[in-house]
């Protein structure tokens, strides 16, 4: 059964970014172990951020889902919920633009070229240096929802709706398989790797861990491999999946023993500072295919980004200069 649409937030986004969600918890107690009495006694306990609480409740920036603002005695419902601005963790600008690539204020698609360390949306420590925010300010689409992911390091075309309207038509192409995506990687040459190559296999990422790992069981990934051109020890490969995992390129490109170049993860973990952007993960969404959902056109959207030629240099985002020019201006 479809998961129903959470109704729109009773406070407007601020600065690019919606408000928190809370739920107050059936059962949930005190440090004494009694109920809690109060929404605002919950909120000080969970934030550890009593002058932050004080701050928003006496601008009426505090508020239940039905809208009503809390205030001081307002009790506390187990089971209901409490919508309130968070305040932004420090972070790292990322040095790199967004670039349009196609905006259609008919159906409310926007299609952009996402630069490698950018998250597509807020998670963890990643809130304003993500695609989502950023374009949320920068256009003034405060309804502004991506369409699908890509992971943080991973560069190339990325689909987002601009109106809340929209979502749906085009989550549902994605989440139905309409969605047909390429990739390019760079990674090192494997002579006695017979290529093209299908890997299929089961793919797991459990909460907590940094990588994702390859288990027995029924397939769930699966990802077609090609040999684009090679130079110097180092190849190109398109990577044409039909299923989504997390980290599944990367899985798959190391479980046949030519991981991606700069891969933080694979096949170790290597310690990457946070302001260090010189080593970007080389692996490209290259383009993707679809019909549109809303206007029925046959689309094709090729990033303008590309990867390093083997042994050639690569730009200042660590990728090659793309001969397409520009046509909407960085975000």
């Amino acid at each position: 059964m479809p998961r129903r649409p959470r109704p729109p937030a009773p406070l407007p986004p601020r600065d690019g970014l919606g408000p928190a969600r809370v739920r107050m918890p059936v059962g949930s107690v005190d440090p004494e172990g009694q109920p809690w009495g109060r929404v605002v006694d919950f909120l000080v306990h969970l934030t550890g951020d009593p002058a932050g609480i004080d701050r928003r409740l006496t601008d009426g920036e505090i508020v239940l889902g039905d809208g009503s603002v809390v205030t001081a005695q307002t009790a506390y419902r187990p089971g209901g919920v409490v919508y309130l601005h968070r305040d932004l963790p420090p972070e790292v600008p990322v040095p790199f633009d967004v670039d349009v690539l196609l905006h259609d204020e008919d159906t409310g698609l926007l299609v952009v070229d996402k630069p490698p360390f950018l998250a597509t949306a807020p998670r963890g420590g990643h809130v304003a240096q993500t695609v989502l925010v950023r374009l949320r300010r920068a256009l003034d689409l405060p309804e502004l929802a991506p369409a699908h992911r890509l992971d943080r390091l991973t560069s190339g075309v990325l689909l987002l709706t601009t109106r809340r309207a929209a979502r749906g038509p085009y989550q549902r192409m994605v989440q139905e398989g309409g969605l047909s995506k390429t990739y390019e990687a760079l990674a090192p040459v494997r002579p006695d790797l017979a290529l093209p190559t299908t890997v299929v296999d089961r793919i797991v990422k459990e909460r907590g861990d940094l990588r994702a790992r390859v288990v027995p069981g029924a397939p769930n990934a699966r990802t077609h491999v090609d040999l684009l051109d090679e130079r110097d020890g180092h190849a190109r490969y398109r990577l044409t999946p039909t299923t989504g995992r997390t980290h599944q390129l990367r899985v798959h490109l190391c479980g046949l023993g030519i991981p991606i170049v700069d891969d933080p993860l694979y096949p170790v973990v290597r310690e990457v500072h946070p302001t260090d952007f010189s080593a970007p993960l080389q692996l490209l969404a290259r383009e993707v295919r679809f019909r549109d959902p809303v206007s029925r056109v046959e689309r094709v959207v090729t990033s303008r980004r590309a990867l390093p030629v083997p042994g050639a240099p690569a730009g200042p985002d660590g990728l090659a200069p793309s001969a397409l020019p520009s046509r909407a201006g960085g975000v």
